[in-house]
């Protein structure tokens, strides 16, 4: 009994640099991330690259502005 404080003459165990704490939760989070969004995938990296893809795809059509008018027109004979 007794083994609640630790003895008179031992320190603490040093408290981790804040900064040096939060990069370790900021990496184990992001490993997280990274496991949770390829569970159930078997092929990560093309996943990766069609997301890559359509995101490039979005940004063209986002930064190429509205079509231009007067595009397609159907005539009904």
């Amino acid at each position: 009994m007794g083994l609640c404080f630790p003895c008179p003459g031992e320190s603490a165990p040093p408290t981790p640099d804040p900064e040096e704490k939060r990069a370790k939760l900021a990496e184990a989070a992001e490993r997280r991330q990274k496991e949770a969004a390829s569970r159930g995938i078997l092929d990560v990296q093309s996943v990766e690259e069609k997301r890559k893809k359509k995101e490039k795809i979005e940004k063209q059509i986002a930064t190429s502005g509205p079509p231009p008018a007067g595009g397609l027109r159907w005539t009904v004979s």
